[in-house]
């Protein structure tokens, strides 16, 4: 992988810093966070979406009251 230097404003910086999820986390995971956002799903994506809706479909989903009740919440 090649590294390259790259030249933000002070107030970028600071709106990169606040979409961190963990201290350590990159600039480069931050920027590809961001930028999955407006990418095209991936094939696994895709695949893990149509496995969801067929378990709606199959009634296999829980309301959020029935997780709080059996999570005792």
């Amino acid at each position: 992988m090649a590294t390259t230097t790259i030249q933000i404003s002070h107030e970028l910086l600071t709106k990169l810093k606040e979409r961190k999820l963990y201290d350590k986390e990159s600039y480069e995971e931050v920027i590809w966070d961001a930028l999955e956002d407006s990418m095209t799903l991936s094939e696994e994506t895709k695949k893990r979406i149509k496995l969801a809706e067929a378990d709606i479909k199959a009634g296999r989903i829980y309301s959020l009251e029935e997780v709080k009740k059996e999570l005792n919440l």
